[in-house]
């Protein structure tokens, strides 16, 4: 079983992880990401145990779930798109290519010809850009509210007003991240939220609603 001041570690190492991930050559395929997101939701696993609040795990997977759900439908969308227009345009910009995919490779030697290429054949890649933007932006915003649902639970368990902060951070950044400066933000919240595990301490649990307590003999 996963103790309270493992899962304190775990989550502030995750959290790190997050945070350093944004450098690429430090972040190989994503794998700093994915470690970092798979130790903090061990970490608030664990916290969730200790407080015995199982929306704290919860509410972090529903978001974990739905960002990947996110990244699923955008990647659809992107592929239907370009297999949909793709053969066109490329037939618009090599006139003499037959369409097959399977001489694709001989046009590498060959100059595209530009002059055919107009606004209305491109408008299919913008608008797809578009929408998968979009649909990330959209679930991103979705992702970080149960983020926030569940580091809030953690503040209040905990008394560390960090861990609120921080899911605060992250779900402004995701909602701002359509100017950009929201993936600051969520920067920056990943490494308040390590600070927040970090700076974690026990807290006598509360006894439940309703329960009589024992007076003391005389």
């Amino acid at each position: 079983m996963v103790t309270l001041d493992t899962s304190k570690n775990l989550g502030g190492i995750g959290a790190l992880l997050l945070f350093i991930g944004v450098f690429p050559y430090l972040n190989y395929f994503g794998i700093l990401d994915i470690v970092g997101l798979i130790l903090i939701l061990v970490a608030l696993h664990g916290i969730g145990s200790y407080y015995k609040e199982s929306g704290i795990f919860n509410n972090a997977l529903y978001g974990v779930i739905t960002g990947i759900v996110g990244i699923v439908i955008a990647a659809a969308v992107l592929i239907a798109v370009v297999l949909t227009n793709i053969t066109s345009f490329l037939q618009q910009l090599y006139p003499s290519w037959d369409g097959s995919w399977s001489s694709l490779s001989s046009l590498s030697g060959m100059t595209p010809n530009t002059s055919n290429i107009n606004f209305s054949d491109i408008v299919p890649f913008i608008v797809g850009a578009i929408a998968v933007l979009a649909i990330l932006w959209i679930f991103a915003i979705i992702t970080m509210f149960f983020e926030r649902r569940s580091l809030k639970m953690v503040s209040s368990k905990t008394s560390v007003g960090w861990f609120s902060t921080a899911g605060l951070l992250l779900l402004i950044g995701a909602v701002l991240t359509i100017v950009l400066i929201g993936l600051l933000l969520i920067w920056i919240g990943f490494l308040v939220l390590a600070i927040a595990f970090f700076t974690m301490k026990p807290q006598p649990q509360q006894p439940p609603m309703g329960t009589a307590t024992t007076p003391p003999p005389a």
